[in-house]
């Protein structure tokens, strides 16, 4: 297993779209829920224990080389806002173009196949790990770490956050995002001999809600 691989797909630069996307901070700040330091990292924990667990558990089981098609179905009925689907599948389109580019694969070529307009990102994730020689556990840390420094950068740009700060959030909940990816690995194992509901199913209603109405705004930054 090369490391190395694990940097490239955690890297911000890597071409996979997620620049475009706040992870629901732009709708947070606007709304008064994210005004500082402090708040940013409520919100990223909040969001590491609800939508960044079933990211990682997702990203884990399809690295682990569960059936694709079950994820994207269980992806699908964990996700019950039409706009976030909507996010979840183009930055799954994205990640899968900049994957197959940078680690041809057949599995990468055949989710492709299966799926023109996107899968979950999560999914097309863990199958992107495995293509780059990762597994379970990098796989969920990529998904977990993308949940919480997503929203972070975002919030840089949106409130002129000093970036030290946005940082140390980071920094801060580095231990949160152990135990998630924990749970996340446990659970995508789990569903190898117990089927796609041994996932988890944390839900996040206001991040819901928000990206309803955050998609209905006609000027935005961000594209969730």
């Amino acid at each position: 297993m090369s490391r190395a691989a694990l940097l490239v797909l955690a890297d911000g630069r890597f071409p996979a779209g997620g620049h475009a996307h706040s992870g629901g901070a732009e709708e947070a700040v606007k709304a008064g829920r994210i005004t500082g330091a402090a708040s940013l990292e409520e919100f990223c924990r909040g969001r590491l224990h609800t939508a960044g667990l079933v990211a990682a558990s997702l990203a884990a089981a399809a690295a682990v080389g569960v059936d694709a098609v079950a994820l994207d179905a269980a992806a699908d009925a964990r996700t019950a806002s039409p706009a976030l689907r909507v996010a979840a599948r183009k930055l799954g389109r994205q990640l899968m173009r900049a994957a197959r580019a940078t680690w041809p694969s057949g599995e990468l070529d055949e989710l492709a196949r299966r799926f023109p307009k996107g899968a979950h990102q999560p999914v097309v994730l863990g199958v992107a790990a495995r293509a780059a020689g990762l597994g379970a556990v990098e796989a969920a840390y990529c998904a977990a770490y993308e949940s919480v420094s997503g929203p972070a950068s975002a919030t840089v740009r949106l409130l002129s956050l000093d970036p030290f700060d946005a940082t140390g959030v980071l920094a801060r909940l580095a231990p949160t995002v152990d135990l998630v990816v924990d749970r996340a690995v446990e659970a995508g194992r789990r569903v190898v001999g117990g089927g796609v509901e041994e996932l988890p199913a944390g839900a996040a209603p206001l991040l819901e809600i928000g990206a309803e109405v955050h998609a209905a705004w006609a000027v935005r930054l961000f594209a969730s």
